[in-house]
């Protein structure tokens, strides 16, 4: 039976849910790679209508606990700790992914993020997350700034290049289309926000700069960092034929992955001289930096 507080997709009932599930899933009961209950089974259990579950379900996603499919359920990515809201003493909460973290920038009034990376491609897959939640009307910021510096195209970098072939122009080809599909799609759905009016002010800027990417940053409303190293790996990667029917070559390539990587955070706090404060401080700095000074 559904209660009868469990209104529109939400009221008293959706927060235990989402809880539990946390907990579940934190705690190993659904298993990373396997599939969550059908809704229709969890909105039985919990006596909650399937607008809550499919609620509870879009959070568990923005906060990259598990990812949905049309037809094919919900399958659990990750096993973690639910985040605490209390900084520890010295500023660094355990390695996370950014799915998580931007979950939770996106549930204040004003959202900055200043991002320094390879691509945009993991940026525009979770703003676009936090965009169905402000359609759903889960959550309302009503800013989003965003820079966003991203190396230079004329530069010539280690990766990604072929195995064995280095001077192979493919992959770099690839990489500079990848990132300017996903820049453009991050442009569409920021601009979507303000033009539907439900973000008042929506900022975004990208620049670029003549580095190679050792590492991918992310500065969260201006009181938490997000630092990862780029790993050079040799991975498989799929070049299309570009007639879109499918058929195309694989290439074995060094190349570094940064989708769902697992990234250390950084937390300030009321004492400028911890660990946390200094830290993102010193990044914050060194991306106002080369934003002023290198970036075009």
């Amino acid at each position: 039976m559904v209660d009868p507080s469990d209104e529109a997709g939400g009221g008293r009932a959706f927060r235990p849910v989402l809880v539990e599930l946390r907990r579940r899933l934190s705690g190993g009961r659904y298993p990373v790679g396997t599939l969550l209950p059908p809704q229709r089974a969890l909105a039985q259990e919990f006596g909650v209508s399937r607008d809550t579950v499919q609620r509870v379900l879009s959070d568990l996603r923005a906060e990259g606990w598990i990812e949905s499919r049309q037809g094919q359920g919900s399958r659990v990515l990750v096993r973690q700790p639910v985040p605490s809201t209390t900084p520890r003493p010295t500023g660094f909460r355990p390695p996370t992914t950014l799915g998580p973290v931007i979950g939770e920038a996106f549930e204040r009034d004003e959202v900055t993020l200043d991002v320094c990376a390879l691509t945009s491609e993991s940026l525009d897959a979770h703003v676009r997350v936090q965009s169905e939640r402000i359609h759903a009307g889960v959550i309302t910021p009503q800013r989003i700034a965003v820079r966003l510096i991203l190396p230079a195209e004329t530069l010539s970098m280690p990766y990604p290049r072929a195995v064995g072939d280095p001077g192979d122009p493919r992959l770099p080809t690839r990489l500079r289309a990848v990132t300017r599909a996903h820049t453009a799609s991050l442009r569409t759905v920021l601009e979507q926000l303000r033009s539907e009016r439900l973000v008042p002010c929506v900022e975004f800027e990208v620049r670029r700069a003549e580095l190679t990417p050792a590492f991918q940053l992310y500065v969260v409303n201006g009181d938490e960092v997000l630092h990862g190293l780029y790993l050079p790996v040799v991975r498989t990667v799929f070049l299309a034929d570009g007639d879109g029917d499918g058929d195309g070559e694989e290439v074995e390539a060094v190349d570094v992955l940064g989708l769902g990587a697992t990234l250390t955070r950084h937390v300030g706090d009321a004492d400028q001289d911890s660990p946390g404060s200094v830290f993102v401080t010193s990044m914050t700095a060194w991306f106002d930096a080369v934003w002023e000074l290198l970036a075009e």
